[in-house]
């Protein structure tokens, strides 16, 4: 399905090619370019939460497209994106003219937040920060924004999202576009990252790349 974009669950193992042994790894390198999607009408107008529904901004569309000549020399097997219109219209963008898939996966979205979702309280937006805070640089994932999701339950699903992805796409490079704070939490506890990426918020349609290895994550450079 050229030019579209698919929503699924679970991504199907690719042509056979990933070794799964008994130690539950895939055993072949992949190389993911991550990028955060362009910048959205809900952070331009303050809104908390992962606000599934919101745009683009005219400037977002820009960066996209900026992103998508980064890429341009790149040959990329598959796009996958979160489910959220502002993560789709990035993916579109980012291969606009190519013969490339793009699938959205449900585990890409951005951080829930649950009753506090859709807010422009400052104060609501202070504690995602202090949040976010410690699940990156004090590695305390069981807190929570309201009745939100916590980081062990942001990491898992993100992970599992990954997973799905190595599985398909052995020896090949593909394109993640992803959210600010879903991405970063769990690069951090993946990568290693740690405290190191906390003050330099992922900005918007810059792409880098995170590779596994066959066991493990690298990313060996942080956008800024």
């Amino acid at each position: 399905m050229h030019g579209n974009i698919a929503t699924v669950a679970a991504v199907a193992v690719g042509d056979g090619f990933n070794r799964v042994e008994q130690d539950g790894f895939v055993h072949g390198r992949v190389r993911v370019w991550c990028l955060r999607h362009g910048e959205s009408e809900n952070v331009t107008a303050g809104v908390a939460g992962a606000v599934p529904k919101s745009p683009l901004t005219s400037h977002g569309l820009r960066q996209a497209a900026d992103a998508a000549r980064v890429l341009a020399d790149e040959q990329i097997a598959r796009v996958y994106c979160s489910t959220a219109l502002r993560a789709r219209q990035t993916a579109a963008a980012v291969v606009a003219g190519r013969n490339i898939d793009i699938v959205a996966l449900p585990d890409l979205a951005e951080v829930g937040i649950g009753a506090a979702e859709g807010t422009t309280d400052p104060g609501v937006r202070r504690q995602t920060a202090a949040v976010l805070r410690s699940w990156i640089v004090d590695r305390q994932l069981r807190r929570r924004v309201a009745d939100g999701e916590s980081g062990s339950q942001v990491v898992a699903r993100m992970t599992v999202a990954l997973t799905q992805i190595t599985l398909a796409h052995y020896g090949e490079s593909v394109v993640l576009v992803g959210h600010v704070a879903s991405l970063s939490v769990t690069l951090a506890q993946l990568c290693g990252l740690g405290a190191r990426v906390w003050g330099t918020p992922l900005p918007h349609a810059v792409p880098f790349l995170v590779e596994w290895d066959g066991k493990s994550w690298h990313c060996r450079s942080w956008p800024t």
